[in-house]
This record gives C-alpha cells, structure tokens and sequence, in this order.
C-alpha cells in the first residue's frame, strides 16, 4: 500500500472532520470522501485484531446457541415465497383445507397410506364402454370422482410440493351431500360414501373384465366382512348371515374397545339362547369372515332430549395397538363362552369381595366413615393415654401474672355477677381425653385385643386386595393362551375429532409400517408424532379431542403394506417409479410447473437484488439542514480526536490506522456487554450487530470502513441486508408495543405478527440476530387474548350490528392467527391461550340463545376451530415510518423503559 494513497486518505478524513463539526450537516455516515480504491476486495486489511481473540465474547455466543433451540418457521399457507411451499425431502404430502374438509383430508390420507388400497386406485382403469358416454348416473359421478382421486393420489406420492390441492376431488363430492358448502360434512357418512362410490366403480369395472365367472370387487375383499347373528326371538330360534363394513361401537358406559366389543356381540339375555323354553329375546353375533381392513366407528355422540340437540361423550375410552379378535371369531364360539360364563362368575365374585372390602375401608354407620384399622388405633391410643387433670380456677392461677407470690388463698377473687343463676364451678377435667378409671388389668387385656383385632384386620384387608387384584389378573388373561391369539390386528390410523357434537377439527394419527413410527397427519401439516401423543388425543377426556374411528389391519396380511418390487431387478419401486406410465406424465407436469415459480420467484429476487445495488451506487447529497449527531457519527469524531497525537508523532498513515482501531476496540467492548433491552447496541452499531453474530471479518473491516469513507461502500449485501431486517424488525415491534400501550389492540395485532415471524428468520440463523422471542410472543398473545374478550362480548350483546362486528374481528384477525401459535408445539403458554379462545366461545353451544344467533355460532365455531393447520397469509405488511438512527434508538429505549415497568411474565 502506497504511504502517499494511505497519507491522503487520513488528510481527508480530518478535513472532513473538522468540517462537519464546525457544519453539522453529515446523516449517519460521518465523511463523504470515496475510499473505495482503498479497500476494493483484492486488498488485504490488517487494521483490526482477529475477533476469534475475544474468548469472553466466544463463550457467550456458544453459551446461547446451545441454551436457545431454534426451529424454522413454519410455513405460511398459499405463500408468495414457493420455497416455504417446497417438500422437504421425502416427507410425506399433506392436504390442503380447502374450506372446512379437514374431514376429508383425515379419511384420505388414511386410505392413502394402505399401500394395497393406493395400489388399487393408481393402477384403477376406467371401463372402455364407459369413457366417452357415460350409462348411467353411476358412472356420470363415480368414475370422474376415480379419475380426479387417482391424480390426487399420483401427487401424494410425486409431488415436489409440501401439500396439494384436493379441491377437484372435492367438488365431486359435494354433490352428494345435502348440507351446504360452509358445514362441514358427517365424517361417517362421507367415509361410507366413498366406499361405496368406490365399490360401484371398481364393480363396473369388474363387470366389463369378468369371463363367465362372478366378478370380484377389491374394494369389498378389502374392507368388507360377514358375521353371524345367532339369537332366540320370542322363544324361536334363528341364524342370519350378515355383511359388514364399518363396525359402529358405542362408547358411552365402557371403558376399554374389548368392553364396546363385548356389548356390540351379545343383545339381551344370553341364557335365553341356550335354554329350550325360553320366552326372552336375545342374540350373539359371531365374526365369520374378518376384512382385512377392519374399521371400527366409535359412537361419541347422543341426542339430549332435554335440550334438544346432540352433545359429544367425552368419556376416556382405551384401545391397544394390536387386537386379538379370536374371541369373537365363530371357530371359537365354545371355547369363549365358557371363558365368557367364567368371567361372569369371576366378575360376581369380585363384586363381593370388593363389597367387603369397602366395609373395612369404610367402617361406620353414620354420614362419616374411617377405615377400620384406623379406629381400633384410635381406640388403642385412647386406652393407653393417662389422665392429666386440672380445674379452670388451676387454669387462671396458670395465667397469673409470675411476680405474684402470694398464697393462693390470699389471691383477690374476681365477683363475677350472673343475674338469673350463679354457675357452678364444673370438676377437674382432663387435659385430654382419657379413661377416667381403668385398672392395670383391664388396660392389659384391652390392648391385647385391640392389637389382636387391628392385625387381624390388616391381614383381611391385605387378603382382599391381593384376591381383587388376582382376580383381575386372571380375567385380563382369560384370553392370552395361544389358542387365542392367532386372529392379530394392529393400528394403522386413529381419525380424532376435536370440539362438539355440531363443530370441530379432524385430524389422522397413521402408523408408518416401515418406519416403525406414528405421523400425524393435519391438513398441510405432516410431523412425526409418538403413541404418548395419540394416547392423549385420541381416548378422550383432554381439551375436548377423542377418537371417532379406529382402523385396524390384519398382520398376518402383510401384502397391505408391502412396497412393489422391480420384478426384473428385485430392488423396491419408490416414488415416481411406482405410477403408472399416465400418471407419471400427470406429476411431471405438475412438477415442472412449481419448478418454473421457483425459478421466476429466483429471478424476481435477483432482479430486485440488482435494483437495489444500483440504487445503492448513487451518491447521495448531504443533509440540506443540519442533523443530530448520530451514535457512529460520535464514535468516529473521538476516535479521530484520540489519534491526533499519532497523527502529529508518526503521520497520517498511522494516525489513521489509530483511529479505526480504537473505534474497532470500543464496539468490540460494547459486543461483550449484556446491556438491558432499551440500550441495545445492535441498533446505534451495526459493527456490534455483525460481532456479536460472528459475521466474516472482510465484513466487519470494511463495514467499519465505511464509517469513515462512502456510504456507498459495500463489499457483502447479505450482511447488509439482515442488518436492515433486524432495524425493520425493530421497528414493526416498537410501533407495535406503543399501539399496545394505547390500547389499540387492533392496529398493535398487526405489527407484533410482522415483528414475530421476521424475528422467528432472524434467530433461525443465530441467537443475537433478533429481539427476544418471549417478549414479542408474550405481547402477541395478549393482543389474541383481548381482542377475542371483546368480540366475545360484542356477540354476548344480542344487537346485529354488534354481533357481526365480533363475527368480524375473529375472522379476520383472530382465527387466521390463531395457527401461528400453535405452530410451536413446545409454546405452552401460546396452546393454553387457543384453547381459553376456543372454550370461551365453545362455552355459549350450552346456552338458549336466539336462533338467528345460534345459526352464526354455528356457521362460525366449525372455522375457529378448524385452523390449526392451514396458515392463510395476511395483506402486504402494514407501513413503517421513517426514522433516522438517532430516533430510532431514543424512542425503542423509551418503549423499553416503559416494558420494564411492566409485570415479570410480561417479560
């Protein structure tokens, strides 16, 4: 480096020093003379000492990123980015919500995920005769809905996207049902309407193909089974073979899927069935033939006739991930009634030990009981206790002052005067209660016996309970033996319905076979999920969710589940290789089409990149009046000013390089600090900002360079540009915490969900690159929280115009946030506050309400409830006012300072 290039450059820098103190016309950039030859990006600095020197600085960072677990946000629906809507490896595709079908995403996926079922509807070609003029109504709804479900299909197993679009499919649908589009549909009726749509097509199909022979349906081989109903009725016997498909289960008064089972298999009075003049009605139902896919409906809902309307059963009701059903197999009908005849005596038998033992547990006649070895311990206690006498008169000669040494007949006596009697002083009474006489004899003989008693009893209650819990062993085991054993299903999906009987949110648990792991699948959202979490969902009795069917494959049927082979190779056929040749033209183009956003989504940034570089190149003029001096402004004009004694003993060159490296030194002492909120040196420095986030040194050097020379230098806009999200960040939180203040909920709404999702992409890339996350999630919420408190009392009016005002603040601000918070799982705070939001407005189902305001409620309960996963995506964020650096910073520590004012978990 020439001296003489390096001696100009400093001369300059104190010109222009001493021209802006004596001008004060310079905005955040203090010099405005061009370094840029200086510091092109060939040219190697030395000015500034390693930053990997500092280990305070080192072990503070390492000690927040291993304290701070950061996860990615979740993406936002219908994006304009497509990289938030890209499929992350080979993750499964989710679906969807295209308008209260959550129901319809929860059965299809299910579906989906029977490898033999997508076979059938992928590799499902429709009849010749069929395609170009369809013969009847059949054939016009079931073979187009075939069509539009294998190209839904075709895209869950190929597609380049996060989720797809099920809405053709959808709208096939729609038809057959007779509510309107904005209710959502009866889940069992739409499952069993699919079934039978795709029975219908796949019998069309098997009629065209049969030979003589009577066709066969897959879809009945697969889900369909035959049971048969043996019963007495009126004292004639009968036998009927019956055909079914979805097993309906009652729920109510049961407490395990054996008990409903149970129930479901015996009517009426089984002795009646093996009694030859009987009068009494009953029947056994025996399974023949089991599907292969055994679907169980659980009946979580009853009619009130007191109120007039359906409500949900929220009883826990427990299911296991295998299920043997070899008791209710028609093979072995004589072997389980015995074992059914020896669990009923064993049951009766159990009633009365556990009579007896509730009359040890519980002795007494009276309103209060105690258990019996605690009485005679009582009494044992009472027996040995010794009497301590002693008389009121002793008691107030007690309480007497202790410097009275009189006698005690001296004492003064107090007259105390009664004016109908004169109360007799009572007799010595013992300090506790104690046998007043009892010889040593009797005492003897009575704790002889108590303690004889009080072990007897123990060794009753002991004996009872070990013979309750072997009989309960015993009946738990009943049906473990091998003969037993040999029919096993197991789980593969759980479809769970959250909410009321007239409102909800469905979601699917679906075991991947191959994985060897739970997925839960919630419209666009597809995570790994465990069976601790499906136990909490799915038996009932936790925030209003519970199973409403339960599909269970045969194990031993491992053709179910099994990936297609490569008959040549022998190797596993996965993704686009297991379509057929029409489908994998349909997912190609599909592809190709997301392919192109993405690239003109990257051109577009591109683009805009080089705008902003441009725009950035153009010099700009100095402040036409004169300005505050801004934080870097007076960092550099002391650093300049300290090295003017180099300046004057060594030269320009070193007075210069002095210069940059005491302003280096203090930024990197004001990095090291843990200063609170309202003086956060990321926002007066951007050099602090880069430190602290371990940005590349060429970054930091000529960053700090650029204080001193042209604020058009810039070497990494990258940097730059987190540097600019972080202020805007800033910004949208502090305008967002004064509306707050002012309670303008509304507008403070807005700026705190621009402030989070921005902050959440600065931490996702290091812990110092944002605010703090609980501040702004805290202040987010509370917004949520109050905001709902008011349309919850707008609706609680009655007025029309009222009620619509509520109705609108939850649509349009409340329910499109609400999936936000629940994004985050491990925010428990933020699950806590949907479900206040969610119960508050549930509470009003049981409540007599006009009907005009009872059809509102219902029409918006489905839409409250049914976000947990589709994200909708809010207008262009709401405009920032332009503040200099130096404003900036004074008004975030004065809404800082006022935060700190605030209570502890504001914080």
């Amino acid at each position: 480096m020439e001296t003489k290039k390096a001696s100009s450059i400093f001369e300059s820098c104190l010109v222009s020093f001493w021209f802006t103190v004596s001008k004060l016309t310079i905005g955040d950039f203090v010099l405005c003379i061009p370094i840029k030859a200086f510091v092109d990006e060939s040219t190697t600095l030395t000015v500034l000492p390693e930053i990997s020197s500092c280990p305070v600085l080192e072990a503070s960072i390492a000690e927040n990123k291993a304290s701070l677990k950061r996860t990615h946000p979740e993406v936002w629906s219908d994006s304009p980015n497509p990289y938030d809507r890209k499929r992350q490896d080979n993750c499964p595709v989710g679906l969807k919500n295209v308008g209260n079908t959550c129901w319809f995403s929860a059965v299809i996926q299910s579906l989906f995920n029977l490898l033999e079922f997508r076979r059938l509807v992928l590799n499902f070609n429709p009849p010749a005769n069929a395609q170009d003029l369809p013969r009847n109504q059949k054939e016009h709804r079931n073979l187009p809905f075939m069509r539009e479900l294998r190209y839904l299909f075709a895209l869950l197993v190929g597609s380049k996207r996060k989720y797809v679009d099920p809405s053709r499919a959808v709208e096939i649908l729609k038809d057959a049902f007779k509510s309107n589009d904005s209710q959502q549909q009866d889940v069992s009726e739409f499952t069993h309407k699919l079934l039978d749509w795709l029975e219908d097509a796949f019998q069309i199909k098997a009629e065209e193909e049969r030979d003589g022979e009577k066709p066969k349906n897959p879809m009945v081989e697969l889900f369909y089974g035959r049971f048969l109903a043996v019963g007495v009725l009126e004292g004639k016997k009968f036998e009927n073979t019956e055909m079914f498909g979805q097993y309906p289960l009652q729920v109510n008064g049961f407490k395990d899927l054996h008990e409903c089972l149970e129930a479901a298999m015996i009517e009426g009075e089984i002795e009646s069935l093996h009694s030859e003049n009987s009068a009494k009605s009953g029947q056994e139902h025996w399974f023949t033939e089991l599907p292969p896919v055994l679907t169980f409906e659980l009946s979580r809902f009853e009619f009130n006739q007191a109120l007039g309307r359906p409500e949900k059963i929220h009883n826990k009701l427990e299911f296991p991930p295998i299920l043997y059903l070899d008791r209710y197999m028609h093979k072995n009908r004589e072997i389980t009634r015995i074992k059914r005849d020896e669990i009923k005596r064993l049951k009766e038998y159990l009633t009365v030990l556990q009579q007896r033992l509730e009359r040890y547990l519980s002795y007494g006649s009276g309103p209060k009981r105690f258990p019996l070895v605690d009485v005679l311990q009582y009494a044992l206690e009472f027996a040995s206790s010794k009497p301590v006498c002693t008389s009121p008169v002793d008691d107030l000669g007690a309480s007497a002052p202790a410097s009275s040494t009189l006698p005690a007949q001296t004492l003064p006596r107090s007259v105390i005067h009664k004016p109908f009697t004169q109360s007799r002083i009572p007799p010595d009474l013992p300090m506790h209660p104690a046998p007043r006489h009892i010889t040593e004899e009797e005492l003897s003989v009575l704790e002889g016996c108590l303690h004889r008693w009080r072990t007897e009893v123990e060794n009753d209650t002991r004996d009872l309970q070990e013979s309750i819990s072997r009989i309960h062993r015993t009946i738990e085991l009943m049906y473990s033996d091998k003969t037993m054993v040999q029919v096993p299903y197991r789980l593969h999906a759980v479809l769970v319905h959250e909410g009321q009987a007239n409102a909800g949110h469905y979601w699917a648990y679906i075991y991947d076979h191959h994985q060897n792991r739970w997925m839960k699948y919630n419209d666009i959202s597809v995570t790994k999920s465990t069976w601790e979490e499906l136990e909490r969902d799915s038996f009932g009795g936790y925030r209003n969710a519970s199973a409403y069917c339960l599909m269970y494959i045969n194990d031993k049927e491992q053709y179910l589940i099994q990936e297609e082979f490569n008959k040549e190779t022998g190797q596993i056929l996965v993704g686009m290789d297991t379509l057929p040749s029409d489908l994998r033209d349909y997912v190609k183009e599909d592809n190709k089409r997301f392919e192109k956003e993405l690239e003109e989504w990257d051109a577009e940034l591109a683009q805009k990149a080089q705008q902003e570089k441009l725009l950035s190149q153009i010099p700009r003029a100095p402040a036409p009046s004169p300005v505050m001096l801004t934080p870097n402004m007076q960092g550099i004009i002391m650093a300049i000013g300290k090295a003017r004694s180099v300046y004057d003993r060594c030269g320009p060159e070193a007075g210069f390089f002095k210069a940059i490296k005491l302003e280096y030194t203090r930024l990197l002492k004001l990095a090291q600090e843990d200063p609170p909120p309202e003086c956060d040196y990321r926002l007066r420095h951007a050099i602090v900002y880069f430190i602290q986030n371990q940005a590349p040194k060429k970054i930091i050097e000529r960053t700090l360079l650029e204080q001193f020379g042209d604020h058009n230098l810039s070497f990494d806009e990258r940097w730059h540009q987190d540097y600019r999200n972080f202020r805007e960040t800033t910004m949208f939180l502090m305008v967002g915490l004064e509306f707050f203040q002012k309670k303008s909920y509304m507008e403070a709404l807005l700026y705190l969900i621009y402030a989070y999702q921005n902050n959440k992409e600065l931490l996702s890339k290091g812990p110092y690159r944002g605010h703090d996350e609980e501040l702004i999630s805290h202040y987010r919420r509370e917004c949520l929280l109050k905001l709902n408190e008011h349309a919850a009392a707008l609706f609680e009016s009655g007025d029309d115009q009222e009620v619509n005002n509520g109705l609108i603040i939850m649509n349009e601000l409340i329910v499109p946030c609400l999936p936000l918070l629940l994004v985050d799982e491990m925010e428990e705070k933020d699950i806590v506050a949907v479900e206040d939001m969610r119960n508050r407005w549930c509470s009003y189902l049981g409540q007599e309400m006009e009907p005009n305001l009872q059809e509102k409620l219902t029409d918006f309960l489905p839409k409250l409830l049914d976000c947990s996963t589709e994200i909708k995506g809010f207008n262009d964020p709401p405009k920032l006012p332009s503040y200099s650096t130096h404003e900036l910073c004074e008004r975030y520590a004065r809404i800082m300072l006022s935060l700190s004012r605030t209570p502890a978990d504001g914080r």
